[in-house]
């Protein structure tokens, strides 16, 4: 098995370093696209440096992802935030749950736990929630490095291109076609959004996106909502 991994950028210089040397390290990643949006602080040239393949796309995080799926070379694509980092044993856990899968029903893709670095007492226990949500919802968040097998990723049209919860459009269509799992490895991923809004209010956000998705909001509405808290 070989694993690209795609990351969506947009004036990540800060955050990427960390992402690559996560991806680096996991043996079967065969290539690293990042799909920038249009930075404009060096996030190109440090890609450029590490290796990585450039991909320049319009902005928008479903959009991004959709281009770097559909540039992607490898059997399993794998969504990676610029923010978020792997642990060495991702690839050997995704090519276990691939293989382990039934031919009639087959795993086509999955995510991971997840914890937050540097995050309040308050965050505490992301790991538990993070299982907790995905049995109550068999819905990952795109934090969680979603990964997809890339015939399957085709045969549901590719990744979403959607402004705002695209991550759950493409596991709703990808269970239509096999089964999507959450592996017990944990990646990382950062807390400054919660740092940058607060805890409390964040979450509060995010409940309150995720009842308007549920009530069938158009994604436009669900971003502009987003932006503007």
């Amino acid at each position: 098995m070989t694993l690209s991994v795609v990351i969506p950028t947009l004036n990540e210089a800060g955050s990427l370093p960390g992402a690559l040397d996560s991806a680096f390290r996991v043996p079967e990643v065969s290539e690293v696209l990042v799909v920038d949006g249009g930075s404009t602080d060096g996030t190109e040239a440090l890609a450029r440096a590490r290796g990585c393949r450039w991909i320049p796309s319009a902005r928008g995080r479903g959009l991004q992802c959709r281009v770097g799926a559909l540039a992607a070379q490898s059997d399993v694509v794998l969504f990676l935030h610029a923010d978020t980092w792997l642990p060495p044993s991702a690839g050997r856990a995704i090519e276990a749950a691939l293989e382990g899968s039934a031919i009639s029903n087959p795993v086509v893709g999955g995510a991971f736990r997840k914890r937050f670095r540097d995050a309040p007492w308050c965050m505490r226990g992301s790991r538990f929630r993070s299982w907790l949500w995905f049995q109550l919802t068999c819905r990952p968040f795109a934090d969680q490095a979603i990964w997809v097998r890339r015939s399957a990723l085709e045969s549901v049209d590719g990744y979403p291109d959607l402004p705002l919860m695209e991550e759950f459009e493409l596991v709703r269509r990808l269970r239509n076609v096999g089964r999507v799992v959450l592996l017990g490895e944990v990646v990382s991923t950062s807390a400054r959004r919660f740092r940058r809004r607060g805890v409390l209010r964040t979450y509060l956000l995010m409940a309150r996106i995720l009842a308007a998705h549920a009530a069938g909001t158009p994604p436009d509405e669900l971003l502009r909502r987003y932006e503007s808290a």
